[in-house]
């Protein structure tokens, strides 16, 4: 899928894992995985029980395992602003809370698939004995909001324009930051700037709200309307606003995936090629994508927030930044941004910061050196203060007094002078 406004950012490789999909949706992936080539083509055979085997790979490159042993993400909330969440499914039952339709008037019939499959990387608990898929936080909660539509809903081609589509995220961000998120997830994107979502974004960080959005996938394009003369993808929307965490792909090598986008935006990187996930209708898909690596960014930014339910947004994304882990050679760059995201090691680097916390709100806070007070504020009565105004006045009139009264002595010794030399 190509990156536009209001579209999910997960590639044309997605592809059902087992074969249990409704004719529609079977359709639609083959289509997909013949356009991608035949690497992608080959038949689907793991069976339910399988899928956490597949996942197994990506819960061990964020350490979620080390993570769980502090938090598992109990009693927050993350938003996933999406094309809707199948909250039947197994392994999300009785953990979704769905929101508003903010599409339905040009988009009636809901496809779920893109929402599904990033809320059960963040908030999956699985079933059964070890079986389906389990989420990075999988005692979170997920708020769905329907933002954007999967592509193989009818009309997708021609609803996209439409102004309550291209309105929807900044009224879903909004939504979710007056409902409760503390997270909000938006694996979804585009390269231009919209004023009323930079604002949204910056209502939801100001009420304390961490967002996370996808850095895109045209990485691998050689269109000149996508890339620079360089290879650099032009900035992608939200990602690059203030303040939202943007996150790029890597592969099970922890390499950058060659699709992920390579910008500015990109604060870190997490796994983001043959990621599989819960689908509709009890089904598992597995894909690749920027939007499979922002929503496992979620759910590290949920656990963080579980610990330290009152730190600041800023305050998680340097937890989250300053703990990555295969930083590139400079410390940055336009790939993985600081590096591939550890939930264990953010959760320790959170302990560090969560003393600054405290001290922004007016409270004493601990720091690694120790105990520290905030800055004191002297308190006057208001009638010294009153006193205190009127002192100043009077100085003022003395002043203005004593420089009138040294302008006319001057002038006087001036004049003295010159009747001098006449004489």
């Amino acid at each position: 899928m190509e990156v536009l406004r209001g579209r999910p950012r997960t590639r044309a490789a997605g592809r059902r894992v087992p074969g249990k999909a409704p004719r529609r949706l079977t359709a639609l992936v083959l289509a997909l995985a013949a356009a991608a080539g035949p690497a992608l083509c080959g038949p689907a055979t793991a069976h339910a029980d399988d899928i956490r085997g597949r996942e197994q790979w990506v819960l061990d490159a964020v350490s979620a395992g080390k993570a769980w042993k502090v938090t598992r993400g109990k009693g927050v909330t993350v938003a996933v602003l999406d094309s809707g969440v199948d909250g039947s499914h197994p392994d999300l039952a009785g953990s979704v809370t769905t929101g508003p339709d903010l599409i339905h008037s040009v988009a009636p019939k809901p496809g779920r698939l893109h929402g599904t499959w990033m809320s059960s990387l963040i908030a999956a608990h699985g079933h059964g004995s070890g079986d389906g898929i389990i989420g990075i936080a999988p005692e979170s909660r997920v708020l769905s909001v329907r933002t954007i539509a999967d592509p193989d809903e009818p009309g997708y081609k021609t609803f996209r324009d439409r102004p309550e589509y291209r309105s929807s995220l900044a009224k879903a961000i909004r939504y979710a930051a007056d409902h409760g998120a503390d997270v909000i997830n938006m694996s979804l994107g585009g390269p231009d700037a919209s004023e009323p979502e930079r604002s949204a974004v910056a209502y939801a960080i100001a009420k304390g709200v961490v967002v996370v959005a996808s850095a895109g996938n045209d990485g691998d394009s050689k269109s000149p309307k996508k890339v620079d003369r360089n290879g650099i993808v032009r900035l992608s929307y939200p990602a690059a606003f203030p303040g939202v965490i943007g996150v790029a792909a890597v592969n099970r090598h922890g390499t950058p995936a060659k699709f992920s986008d390579r910008n500015a935006s990109v604060l870190v990187a997490a796994p983001g090629e043959e990621v599989v996930g819960a689908g509709p209708d009890d089904g598992y898909w597995v894909g690749e994508g920027t939007s499979q690596a922002g929503a496992i960014v979620s759910g590290v930014a949920a656990l963080v927030r579980a610990k330290y339910p009152d730190m600041a947004p800023a305050l998680v994304a340097q937890a989250i930044s300053t703990s990555a882990r295969h930083r590139p050679a400079g410390g940055w760059d336009e790939l993985v941004g600081f590096g591939e995201v550890d939930a264990a090691a953010a959760l320790t680097a959170a302990s560090k910061l969560r003393g600054y916390q405290d001290v922004t709100a007016g409270r004493p806070g601990r720091f690694d050196d120790g105990p520290v007070n905030p800055v004191q504020v002297e308190r006057h009565p208001p009638g010294l203060i009153f006193l205190g105004g009127w002192i100043g006045v009077a100085a003022l009139f003395g002043l203005a007094g004593a420089l009138i009264t040294t302008t006319l002595l001057i002038l006087r010794i001036r004049g003295r002078g010159n009747t001098d030399a006449e004489a």
